[in-house]
Parts: structure tokens; C-alpha cells; sequence
């Protein structure tokens, strides 16, 4: 870790054997494996049969706004990424108070997880859950395994602007399904976005929304608005 933060390894580098490293430091080599598993858990390297371990790439930069005013997809056209989204699920869910709370939904109503996977460059980037209420979208069970833009969505419904009453980010790691999706490991912590959209003209809640990003492979700017 120390010969990767002050850049005595450079992106790309292969690293020296397990042999060469127990050697070094006078240790058996299930230690220096145990620190490889560690560091490829954590995203920082990867390993390729029969030619050994490398450091990963440098992280790719990508400015990305905390508002809810524009779409993912809007924002990324906008900074002229390659980008694109597939739609990963479509699923009542079971009842969760702050979940219903949030949608003002009552525990007897369905409330649907519409999910999209985000890539760029090929790479997926971040997962996007929206949870709308069936009783205001009620042909949701139906639209939402072909939706790729909920805002998209919600104009094709007659809303035009959008809006968010607060967004709260915190660190959390993956699930198993959630690693396959972003090709990461267990232990690479994810930053989540918990956060609303609101109807900017009536002020009702269209949707609770939940967005985990990868940060091993990404860095988040996120000193500008768009």
C-alpha cells in the first residue's frame, strides 16, 4: 500500500512474485498471498493465469452532480461520456417504513424497484434503484423491465421538472448479486446515495431512490452542478 500511495508502483506495473516477496521479507508465502487476496478484494489489483498480479489502471475521473434535477442519462450526455444503462429489475417489493414513509404509500399498497445498471466506457459505474408507488403510476408492473431513464418515464406522464428535498451519502459494501453486476469485489466499499425526486410543480414525491457507485475504478467530482 505504501509503494501505491507514493507512487513507487505505477498503474499497470506487475508486481513481483510471491516467491520474491517472501524472500524479501522473510516471511512464508501464505503471507504475502493473504496480502494479495486483501489487496485484490479492494480493487487495487488484479491477477491474470500464468503471468502473474498488476496494479490496477488509474481511476477514471467523472463529474457527477448530487442534484435531482437532471437524469443520469442527461448528465452524462452533457460531460460526453460513453456511456449506456440496462435494466436490471422490476420487483414489488416487500414493506419497508421508510421506504413507504417517503412515498406516503400506506403498508397495504405495491410499491415497485425499478433497477439500471450505468456504465461508461463499458465499465459498470453504479446501480440506480428507483422506488415508485403503483397506485400513482399504475401500468408501472408492466413499463418498468423496458425503462432506462425514470425521468424519461415520468415525462412521458406529463411531468416536466424535477426536484429533491435532500440526498444523504454514506459507504456500504456489496452484496454477492451487486458484485457480479460491477465486476468488484466484496470488499470494495461502494458510496450510496439515498435521495428523492420530487414533482418541482406540486411538490408530490415521485420517487425514493438508492444509487450505489463503485469506488475503485471511478473518482467523483462533484464540485459543479449541471
Amino acid at each position: 500500500m505504501e509503494q501505491i500511495t507514493t507512487k513507487k508502483l505505477l498503474p499497470g506495473a506487475k508486481l513481483p512474485s510471491e516467491n520474491q516477496l517472501a524472500d524479501k521479507y522473510k516471511v512464508p508465502r501464505f503471507t504475502i498471498r493473504e496480502a494479495f487476496n486483501k489487496l485484490e478484494e479492494r480493487g487495487y489489483i488484479y491477477s491474470e493465469q500464468g503471468k502473474g498480479r498488476y496494479l490496477k489502471e488509474e481511476s477514471v475521473s467523472v463529474q457527477m452532480s448530487l442534484s435531482s434535477k437532471t437524469s443520469f442519462t442527461e448528465k452524462m450526455n452533457a460531460l460526453g461520456y460513453d456511456h449506456c444503462t440496462q435494466n436490471i429489475s422490476c420487483t414489488p417489493i416487500d414493506y419497508d417504513p421508510v421506504i413507504y414513509e417517503t412515498l406516503s404509500a400506506e403498508k397495504s399498497e405495491s410499491v415497485y424497484q425499478i433497477g439500471r445498471l450505468r456504465l461508461i466506457n463499458g465499465e459498470p459505474i453504479a446501480i440506480h434503484y428507483s422506488y415508485v408507488k403503483e397506485a400513482q403510476f399504475p401500468s408501472i408492473g408492466d413499463d418498468g423491465p423496458a425503462v432506462l431513464s425514470m425521468f424519461r418515464y415520468y415525462r412521458a406522464h406529463g411531468i416536466q421538472q424535477f426536484s429533491s428535498r435532500k440526498s444523504l451519502l454514506n459507504v456500504t459494501f456489496p452484496t454477492s448479486r451487486e458484485q457480479k453486476l460491477l465486476h468488484c469485489g466484496s470488499m470494495v466499499p461502494l458510496i450510496e446515495i439515498v435521495s428523492d425526486s420530487i414533482n418541482a410543480e406540486n411538490g408530490n414525491v415521485l420517487e425514493y431512490t438508492r444509487i450505489l457507485y463503485r469506488s475503485d475504478k471511478f473518482k467523483y467530482d462533484i464540485t459543479s452542478d449541471i
